[in-house]
């Protein structure tokens, strides 16, 4: 059930809903918020929009080198699988 949730991330109040529970809408702002404060102390003289975007190319960053290893696991997983598989019927 989506629940409304009131949040502050770059110290801007803002409604969100999600279906998420409490908890987890909270580990996403804080880990933003880090994002933003980790950009904002690297690049100081930068304003505000331009370290959401360099935080937001950050997260996306890293989200994109995660589902790369996520294939790459999966592909390893589904090649021993298949091994087990074979090992299995040549032993039947």
């Amino acid at each position: 059930m989506k629940k409304r949730y009131y949040i502050k991330v770059m110290g801007q109040d803002l409604s969100v809903v999600s279906d998420a529970e409490e908890e987890h809408v909270a580990q996403v702002v804080q880990y933003v918020n880090d994002k933003v404060e980790e950009i904002g102390k690297q690049t100081s003289h930068f304003n505000s929009l331009n370290i959401a975007i360099l935080a937001a190319l950050n997260i996306a960053d890293e989200y994109f080198r995660v589902k790369v290893a996520e294939e790459i696991i999966h592909q390893q997983l589904e090649s021993r699988s298949e091994k087990l598989i074979s090992l299995i019927n040549e032993a039947v």
